[in-house]
């Protein structure tokens, strides 16, 4: 029985802030939370963790990444246990504690290997101390050549439910979001479909007007991917993807908070228009992330990194280098919101869409301990995945 207790640290719990608490951990759940004044009434051995010199630290929960292709060298698409271990051991360093294996348009047989590679390691013994993988993220090839971005058009096919069937089925019912057009013939079809199977239907790479959107919101549709990015834009005649995103309480916004992909004045707006219940911090990350400038590999494709931006040949944007933590300390930045709204769109609302917030995405009692600490200037100190220490950076009492 592994026991950890979190003393004199402020905790952002699902419905208060405690200033000088205690949290307790047996059996990677999380058993009991409160003020230092109630600790003497619990029995407790195990590891004591002590802030008491540390006032201003505090834990929040861990952060879930929706939307991750790849990290310190490894991608999804590699299709091997050990590229996904590698993603699963490295992702704790910026508070990532859960995360969807995202795949991205490639030839078919690539992205079989891929589902079915994740789907092995998600029905394997995920071990605590790790990241855990809760589903995948089908990213295309359903969708718009007009959008291509850093998805290979060539390998682009219209939404087909027959495909699907079969890759989900190869992936042992592993994937749980669709990134789609739904404007492409087949979309409907699909998107009803995933609805009355629980997948998350997410517009992105779209062309979509707006009267498509309203159609595939009546289909199921409840997510957008990568607000701006690879989607019909604004316009004062033509709302497009982006103007039903800001509308629809329906859609649950991704958004890429580094600053590069949305600026930050749009970055404050979508928070304005959508409030706190409304986006998803996302990474849309690939595998050069926690690596040196270089050239790296995305889809098949030389993705070129320098300062903080990927791109292809072309200059087009190809994902990014940007961590949760980081992206959380960004939307702190840009929109000056309280820390708890930060932490209900990089935790709370991911594991909303996903139907694991009976599990996750907040600190409640009977929820797994996905922890992460941060210091005074709100970085990531510490990450404890399901009850056991997965990062730190720092030595406690």
């Amino acid at each position: 029985m592994k026991c950890m207790i979190l003393k004199n640290i402020t905790i952002y719990s699902e419905r208060k802030r405690i200033e000088c608490g205690f949290l307790m951990a047996k059996d990677g759940k999380i058993v009991a939370f409160g003020s230092m004044d109630d600790i003497n009434d619990l029995e407790f051995k195990g590891e004591v963790i002590d802030f008491h010199a540390l006032p201003d630290y505090k834990v929040i929960p861990g952060m879930i990444d929706i939307h991750i292709h790849g990290v310190n060298g490894a991608d999804t698409m590699d299709a091997t246990q050990e590229a996904l271990k590698r993603m699963a051991a490295a992702l704790p360093w910026e508070g990532t504690t859960s995360f969807l294996a995202t795949t991205m348009t490639q030839e078919p047989e690539a992205i079989e290997n891929a589902l079915m590679n994740a789907g092995q390691y998600i029905d394997d013994h995920q071990p605590p101390g790790m990241a855990e993988i809760v589903g995948i993220h089908l990213e295309g090839p359903f969708v718009n050549p007009k959008m291509a971005g850093a998805q290979p058009a060539q390998y682009m096919i219209d939404p087909d439910l027959h495909i699907f069937k079969k890759w989900n089925e190869l992936s042992n019912d592993h994937v749980k979001v669709v990134t789609l057009a739904p404007e492409q013939p087949g979309g409907s079809e699909l998107i009803r479909y995933l609805k009355e199977h629980g997948i998350v239907a997410s517009i992105g790479h779209s062309d979509a007007t707006y009267d498509e959107v309203d159609q595939a919101i009546s289909d199921g549709a409840t997510q957008v991917t990568h607000l701006f990015n690879q989607m019909k834009g604004l316009h004062h005649r033509e709302p497009g993807v982006a103007g039903a995103a800001l509308l629809r309480d329906e859609l649950k916004a991704e958004m890429i908070m580094d600053g590069i992909h949305v600026r930050p004045e749009i970055i404050k707006l979508a928070y304005k228009q959508k409030s706190k219940e409304g986006l998803l911090l996302i990474t849309d990350s690939m595998r050069a992330k926690c690596l040196k400038n270089g050239t790296y590999d995305l889809g098949g494709q030389d993705v070129t990194v320098k300062d903080g931006k990927a791109v292809l040949a072309d200059g087009t944007l190809a994902g990014s280098i940007l961590k949760m933590g980081q992206a959380v300390k960004n939307l702190l930045s840009y929109t000056n919101c309280p820390l708890e709204d930060a932490i209900e769109m990089a935790a709370l609302n991911p594991a909303k869409q996903l139907q694991l917030d009976d599990r996750k995405g907040s600190i409640k009692v009977g929820k797994d301990a996905d922890l992460v600490i941060l210091n005074e200037e709100n970085e990531v100190v510490m990450t404890i995945c399901r009850g056991e220490m997965a990062y730190s950076i720092m030595e406690v009492e």
